[in-house]
């Protein structure tokens, strides 16, 4: 038999859960290929790979699909590495950037402008270059490790208000530094709006692909990541050129990695205003793999925002 293939994000919040397969027991068992959460998608739309970790919504959007239990990409209160940045309040806003390599968060930033924000901007696609983007925008998405460093950036030198907006020098984001620019944390405005943690992403399975084994053996390669994060966090401390301390937090504390009953009410709460405001035709329950022993889980969300 050809070994499993699985697409993987290759950002840091995505290293706990893979470490198993990359530096640990598991290492050399499946075929690894690693790409942005948009790509990982198309993989598994595709067939091309058996099991990805892929943004939330898609999970909406391909057939036949099996979540792997009580694993995912989440974040409870604020993440740091999901930020909207934006040349005015975001009253103002009329034209947001879209960072292309996204999907779930699209949808959040739409979500937070008609049902936070009270605007209704032009959207559109763009590739992720901050100061690119913002020259045709008036605010752009901006997501993963990029984010990241922004955020530190910002926490560092910004001014930050009581609904969460940090106002900085445009010189981090490229522009003139005479020019403020306002830093959202999308997780964070989705909390305020909500008072539920954002799901972001999940390990989705072809059917045939969400064996007991394999199942198992994704849940010992993140017991194995999150026992660990310090050699995790080192490495990426001198890969991107940021403060280990700060990396260890946005890792033990931003992210979260289950499937809890708190981050399945957020999800469905976001599924059912992603199909309110048409970007899903309609809500289809998330069914759960069954871990070794015990049932398949569904997840319906009929009733979630009543």
């Amino acid at each position: 038999m050809p070994p499993l293939r699985i697409s993987i994000v290759e950002y840091l919040n995505t290293a706990p859960l893979v470490r198993g397969f990359t530096h640990g027991p598991l290492r050399g068992k499946y075929e690894l290929s690693f790409t942005v959460p948009s790509q990982c998608a198309e993989a598994l739309r595709a067939g091309a790979v058996d099991v990805a970790i892929i943004p939330a919504i898609e999970y909406q959007r391909i057939d036949n699909l099996m979540v792997l239990p009580n694993l995912a990409i989440a974040s409870k209160k604020s993440v740091r590495s999901l930020l909207l940045v934006s040349k005015k309040p975001i009253g103002e806003v009329t034209r947001i950037a879209l960072d292309r390599s996204s999907r779930s968060t699209q949808v959040l930033v739409c979500i937070l402008c008609a049902k936070r924000w009270g605007i209704a901007p032009e959207c559109f696609e763009a590739d992720p270059e901050l100061p690119a983007m913002l020259e045709g925008a008036d605010a752009a998405l901006l997501i993963g490790d990029p984010a990241l460093r922004l955020a530190l950036n910002a926490e560092s030198c910004g001014n930050r208000d009581a609904g969460g907006k940090i106002t900085c020098s445009g010189g981090i984001a490229g522009l003139p530094k005479d020019a403020p620019v306002f830093v959202y944390d999308v997780v964070e405005q989705w909390h305020a709006l909500t008072r539920l943690p954002a799901v972001l992403a999940v390990w989705a399975a072809r059917r045939e692909a969400a064996t007991p084994e394999v199942i198992q053996d994704f849940q010992r390669s993140l017991a194995f990541g999150l026992e660990h994060l310090d050699e995790i966090t080192s490495e990426a401390a001198a890969a991107l050129g940021l403060p280990r301390e700060k990396l260890r937090r946005y890792l033990g504390e931003n992210i979260d990695y289950t499937l809890d009953a708190e981050n399945i009410r957020g999800l469905g709460m976001y599924f059912g205003y992603a199909a309110e405001l048409g970007f899903i035709p309609e809500v289809r329950s998330i069914i759960e793999a069954a871990e070794p022993g015990g049932p398949v889980r569904y997840s319906d969300f009929v009733t979630a925002r009543r």
